[in-house]
């Protein structure tokens, strides 16, 4: 229905204006059936994302169609210059775009990329880049600029490259070269929901298999801890300074929060379960729950919160079609959104929805907590002073020496002067900076714990080497700062049994088993262990 209705309605316009004028009276009729449909609640929520998706990627495609054939026609087609192929535009689609969740008033994140650098067979040819760029701004400006028809869907560039000050257009080598050398953090977030959605779907399928060991490591990344961390800090700093209590979206409990709980266990768990590399939010929610990484209450609660704030979203932009998820402070509108949300009043939809809110905030506040959050007073008392006798470098043997002897130690002399000597070696004097900031939190908390053995200074010149072999792969290091009961098991472990240390010194990747203390103590059976 909707390909019939874009060929009859779109049919091939004289030029530029009919075709931008033929965009915006589409939208405008399609908008208005979508969102009678959504306030009558003809359609639920995923229904109507979706129809507001499609209908973007179908007026995306149909700008793009007749702005690359008559770019063709000025400047010739643009070629492969290894394979001598015609190349055409791959345009990503991030956000709420990626996960086919647009909303009534949503901008549409965008990427421009093209296969591989040439240039056109013209009469005067150009190279490729040139062409895409051209055309990726023709593209923009049948979409977003403002006429007396209106718009057809604002178009954000800037989660591009290098942002508003890098090329409107990248090769896929330049696009692998810039995530693997320069991406950061908050980058892998923007790729989770990454789609194809106009242009050469194929090649942009290409694309996105070659940047996924960007988006989703290999194992499970407690390096993205810090990061999340600095994200979920800077959420809470902005809803305070901004004042944000009644945004939906932006404000305590409100639609953010919910998908930054998602994506966090995307991030740090997508590479290994591969089930959660999913971009539609609620599907990512349920796989949670299969996975057992968050309890099925919290799983349903999420999810009925990310329903109602949705829709509570569709009913405050639909009216007179405003860019806003703030709730209103009139009184009609105020009724007009109960109204469509199914309540008698006001004030038993605000009941409905901070019950949501509240939900939800307890469930981000919980999310990702530092460890030392979760530990007693006194095991951060004694963290923190073998933090302090770790970093002074003023500190002496003998110092180091009184304090493990003091902490339990029974060769307190030779394991200060193995500590010492790791700590001047040149393995660590030469760390990264992000290297040795790892191992320099790893290190107070290995001799916290090690102080629960019965022999603690036998079991830390067991576990040393074992810190030597991956001080240069932190990755191992942050999985067990972040979770104090591998750390504990490791522990265990290496007081029981010191060819088990070595086999962990000389494997670090069997540090892994350390997560789940029920499969390290389960004898598998013969089948299992073949595998």
């Amino acid at each position: 229905q909707w390909q019939a209705r874009v060929a009859t309605e779109l049919g091939q316009p004289a030029d530029v204006a009919a075709l931008d004028r033929a965009l915006r009276q589409f939208r405008n009729r399609e908008m208005l059936r979508i969102l009678w449909r959504d306030f009558n609640r003809l359609a639920d929520t995923t229904e109507t994302t979706a129809d507001i998706t499609q209908l973007a990627e179908l007026t995306l495609q149909r700008a793009l169609d007749l702005h690359y054939a008559a770019l063709c026609q000025e400047l010739g087609t643009p070629l492969g210059a290894s394979s001598g192929a015609p190349q055409q535009l791959v345009v990503l689609g991030m956000g709420k775009l990626g996960a086919h969740e647009l909303n009534l008033s949503s901008d549409i994140d965008l990427m421009f990329a093209f296969p591989e650098n040439g240039e056109t067979n013209g009469t005067a040819p150009v190279d490729n880049k040139e062409f895409f760029t051209r055309l990726g701004q023709r593209v923009i400006r049948s979409m977003d600029a403002v006429t007396a028809d209106g718009f057809v869907f604002r178009v954000d560039m800037r989660l591009r490259p290098y942002g508003d000050s890098g090329p409107l257009v990248q090769s896929f080598a330049a696009m692998v070269d810039y995530y693997q050398d320069q991406g950061r953090d908050w980058e892998r977030y923007a790729m989770l929901k990454a789609r194809t959605v106009a242009g050469d779907l194929d090649a942009g399928a290409q694309l996105l298999e070659s940047l996924r060991p960007f988006v989703y490591r290999r194992y499970v990344d407690f390096s993205a801890f810090d990061a999340l961390r600095e994200m979920k800090r800077m959420i809470q700093r902005e809803v305070q300074r901004r004042r944000l209590h009644d945004n939906i979206k932006l404000g305590p409990g409100g639609i953010r929060e919910v998908e930054f709980i998602v994506q966090c266990f995307q991030l740090i768990r997508g590479g290994r379960d591969r089930i959660l590399q999913e971009r539609n939010l609620q599907r990512a929610l349920a796989s949670l729950d299969t996975l057992g990484l968050l309890p099925g209450e919290a799983v349903k609660e999420l999810s009925e919160a990310y329903d109602f704030l949705r829709d509570t979203e569709h009913g405050v932009q639909g009216w007179l079609d405003r860019q806003t998820q703030e709730l209103p402070t009139a009184e009609l509108p105020r009724a007009a959104l109960a109204h469509i949300m199914g309540f008698e009043d006001w004030k038993a939809f605000r009941t409905a929805l901070e019950g949501h809110r509240d939900r939800v905030a307890h469930h981000f506040h919980n999310v990702i907590a530092a460890p030392e959050e979760e530990q007693s007073d006194k095991h951060s008392a004694a963290v923190a002073r073998w933090r302090a006798l770790w970093l002074d470098t003023q500190t002496d043997q003998q110092a180091f020496a009184a304090a493990l002897a003091e902490a339990g130690h029974e060769a307190a002399d030779e394991a200060a002067r193995v500590l010492l000597a790791l700590r001047s070696s040149q393995l660590v004097t030469r760390l990264q900076s992000l290297a040795r900031k790892r191992l320099d939190a790893f290190m107070p908390q290995l001799l916290t714990a090690v102080t629960s053995a019965a022999r603690p200074s036998e079991v830390l010149l067991r576990i040393v080497p074992l810190v030597e072999a991956v001080a240069r792969r932190t990755a191992y290091l942050v999985l067990m700062i972040e979770n104090p009961g591998a750390l504990q098991q490791l522990v265990i472990l290496c007081a029981a049994s010191p060819w088990i240390a070595t086999q962990l010194a000389r494997h670090p990747v069997l540090l892994d088993e350390l997560l789940d203390a029920g499969d390290l103590y389960h004898c598998p059976p013969r089948q299992e262990l073949q595998s």
